[in-house]
């Protein structure tokens, strides 16, 4: 299974993300792409296996993967305060893997029916999310 986290800016989200799902799945091979080398770095130091950084890493990471985490600014061009390119959101919106999307008021969006809560939250979620594809793909 390809599981890629995408995040941009400093990589708190991103970072979050692997801590928690290498603490319930050790074994998972996480790969981090990083909208900057910030953002990777932060969560290669969480426990990513791979990272990699930059618009090309996104488009091709994404043609493969089997899920995708990120920000819900990873599917809309220009959003991260620019970081997220229109050739990385075709990418991860056409990419055939599932998406788990993190609501974020950062990323200037507002999804009707999301409720507003905190990271550590919405982390869980990606978590529970993560735990129900892996026992259905099975």
């Amino acid at each position: 299974m390809k599981i890629i986290i995408i995040d941009g800016q400093g990589g708190k989200m991103g970072r979050c993300v692997v801590e928690q799902l290498k603490k319930s799945h050790p074994e998972l091979p996480l790969i981090a792409l990083g909208t900057n080398s910030l953002a990777t770095s932060a969560m290669l130091k969480a426990g990513a296996d791979a990272g990699a950084t930059g618009e090309n890493p996104v488009i091709i990471g994404c043609r493969d993967a089997d899920i995708i985490i990120g920000p819900i600014g990873i599917v809309i061009a220009n959003s991260l305060l620019g970081e997220i390119t229109p050739a990385m959101a075709v990418a991860v919106g056409s990419s055939p893997a599932q998406k788990i999307l993190i609501p974020s008021g950062k990323c200037h969006q507002f999804v009707a029916g999301c409720q507003e809560m905190p990271l550590g939250d919405y982390i869980r979620d990606v978590v529970q999310k993560v735990d129900y594809l892996l026992e259905t793909s099975s």
